[in-house]
């Protein structure tokens, strides 16, 4: 009997369990039952950091797994108290040598793993991409370095992917990243601020680039300024009074450098959550520094539809959008 379409984009979340993964954890049960089997699952998790992640809260954190879904055959896990940051992996069947880097939404009080990751993360493999997923720390839990803590772990899974790149079968120069919502807050921060001292190195990895080959942040967080900025994510990542020099700081279209990566750009001009023009802002910064950058702006879609909710509108164009786009920038040949 076929699966339908909604059901092939849904899949249990293996937190931390994976046949090659060197530590493991409990699979998180999903409430009221299990999915159709056959779902392809991550084939493997990677630590981000080897004796654990640095600046830990002082009140330890209890890794949480909160299902959103009232439907058995679609799961929407949120992920909160992250404390063992770490990548879940997609392998293709075929790889075509490129690599991406997805950071879930979320509004940094919790990373959604199945409708902005390991949905994607499917999509992905299937059309040839080893697609890394990364459960990174969230700001407001108590971590020393506060807002740059989910810039540090995308820092490092960058470098760690290039670093292991023979072991994936991919370019090390062919590593692009994709976030949704204050995910794509992170990727658009990621692309900006690379060359950032985020953390202290700790081995040979963190000799490498963490700059990404191109990046494709979709209906991102972008400004930390009101009335643009996303009240949410604002207040988890800076604080309830930050200063004009924070928001700035933690704005992406107000730190783009002159060797930017190309980016990929997408929103819907109906999102009530986060405002078109976070995408607007971002793409004239860029525009202004004369880095590359293509903008899909559509009339409908909301936010947070990633794949399944794009179904049947105009916006479910999105993913192959961006995938012949990337063909333009190298990253898929």
């Amino acid at each position: 009997m076929p699966i339908d379409r909604r059901s092939l984009m849904a899949a249990p979340l293996a937190l931390g369990l994976a046949s090659l993964a060197k530590a493991q954890t409990p699979v998180p049960q999903v409430p009221g039952g299990s999915l159709p089997p056959g779902l392809p699952q991550p084939s493997e998790t990677i630590d981000l950091w080897p004796g654990g992640a640095p600046g830990s809260p002082a009140k330890p954190l209890v890794e949480t797994v909160q299902e959103r879904s009232t439907d058995r055959l679609v799961t929407d896990r949120a992920v909160f108290g992250i404390s063992r940051p770490r990548m879940a992996v997609f392998r293709p069947d075929r790889p075509n040598g490129a690599a991406v880097l997805i950071t879930p939404g979320g509004g940094y009080r919790w990373v959604v793993v199945d409708k902005e990751g390991y949905e994607m993360g499917r999509w992905l493999a299937a059309r040839g991409f080893t697609a890394f997923v990364l459960f990174y720390r969230l700001p407001g839990e108590g971590w020393a370095t506060g807002p740059n803590v989910a810039l540090a772990d995308a820092q490092r899974a960058m470098r760690l992917i290039r670093h292991r790149a023979r072991d994936f079968a991919i370019d090390p120069e062919r590593v692009s990243a994709m976030g949704f919502s204050a995910g794509g807050h992170l990727c658009a921060d990621l692309s900006t601020r690379f060359d950032a001292k985020a953390y202290e190195p700790v081995d040979a990895a963190d000799t490498l680039s963490a700059r990404p080959h191109s990046a494709a942040p979709i209906y991102p967080v972008i400004s930390m300024t009101p009335p643009d900025a996303h009240p949410g994510s604002r207040d988890l990542l800076l604080g309830k009074t930050p200063t004009p020099a924070l928001e700035a700081a933690h704005s992406p279209h107000r730190n783009v450098p002159t060797n930017a990566p190309p980016f990929f750009l997408l929103h819907a001009e109906d999102d009530e959550v986060v405002p078109v023009n976070n995408a607007l802002l971002l793409r004239a910064a860029l525009k202004d520094k004369r880095v590359r950058v293509e903008t899909h702006l559509f009339e409908h879609g909301g936010h947070g539809f990633g794949l399944r909710k794009s179904i049947g509108k105009p916006v479910e164009a999105w993913p192959e959008l961006w995938r012949a786009w990337a063909r333009t920038t190298g990253l898929a040949l």
